[in-house]
């Protein structure tokens, strides 16, 4: 789970690759998910987007599971 802290400007959770908590930087994407192109406007998902300021490792995670 993430939890602000005193750091600037940043977030800090358990990143898998460094094993530790780090500072990562935080960040909603609208991604397209659709490949056919007249269903793209009705296909674009919100995904949480987190990366290890540590490391560099991504992550993402889809918000919308309905």
């Amino acid at each position: 789970m993430a939890t602000t802290d005193d750091s600037f400007n940043g977030m800090t959770e358990h990143c898998t690759e460094c094993d530790l908590e780090t500072l990562h930087e935080v960040s909603v994407q609208i991604r397209t998910e659709s490949l056919k192109q007249e269903n793209a406007q009705f296909s674009r998902e919100p995904y949480r987007v987190s990366e290890c300021q540590r490391c560099g490792n991504r992550s993402s995670q889809r918000m919308n599971n309905a």
